[in-house]
């Protein structure tokens, strides 16, 4: 596919990714626009999602983990719209991994930020729209399907941080609910996500990730 080409993606589609056919909007999957590297799917999707709230320590302990992950043989996928995420992704896009960006929001009039251009021109990047064009921004509604769709298409979740009673906490509960595996930050603050079941980890090296099954070896 070519990665400066728009392609718009039905159900019925034979690139659709399947595990969207799983998930109903309004009784039918999502049509999905895409503009990328479609393979990025096929890297072992992270989804990687953090609350608008961030404790100081775990901002840095992100920091941590951005850095470790932007050179993973993997995908990191999420909406990238909380302050953090947004950080998060400046960092990944400086380095090799493959990211996957999910707006909550249609494609048209979509900007293309001019720091995303080369992972694009690249084939590391993949910008996923589930919405119709006539949603130009997002509200809570939007941004919560929108997840849910990211979360189906990650093999594991990675929660830097969600505040107790959060939409972030309850799609942590979600994906256990599901035997998806999901991955908090090692920080007190993230004490409650260790409780639902979430594995803490700590971001100090790939190796460390690796060892505790967050990146493939």
């Amino acid at each position: 596919m070519d990665n400066e080409k728009q392609t718009l993606l039905s159900p019925d589609a034979a690139d659709y990714p399947a595990v969207l056919r799983q998930c109903e909007d309004n009784g039918t999957p999502p049509v999905v626009t895409a503009r990328g590297n479609l393979g990025a799917l096929d890297r072992t999707p992270i989804g990687f999602f953090c609350s608008v709230r961030c404790p100081g320590d775990i901002i840095l302990k992100t920091y941590d983990l951005a850095q470790a992950l932007r050179e993973a043989d993997a995908a990191i996928i999420g909406g990238f719209q909380s302050a953090m995420e947004k950080e998060f992704l400046d960092i990944l896009l400086r380095g090799t991994a493959s990211i996957v960006v999910c707006p909550a929001r249609g494609f048209q009039r979509l900007r293309i930020p001019k720091s995303w251009k080369p992972a694009l021109t690249q084939g590391r990047l993949l910008i996923l729209s589930f919405f119709a064009d006539t949603i130009r921004r997002p509200t809570v509604a939007i941004a919560a399907r929108r997840n849910a769709y990211v979360a189906a298409l990650a093999d594991h979740i990675f929660i830097a941080h969600a505040e107790p009673g959060s939409k972030t906490e309850g799609l942590c509960k979600a994906a256990l609910a599901q035997g998806k595996p999901v991955f908090a930050l090692d920080s007190p603050d993230n004490a409650h996500l260790r409780e639902l079941g979430a594995i803490s980890v700590s971001a100090d090296t790939p190796e460390t990730l690796k060892q505790r099954g967050v990146i493939p070896i």
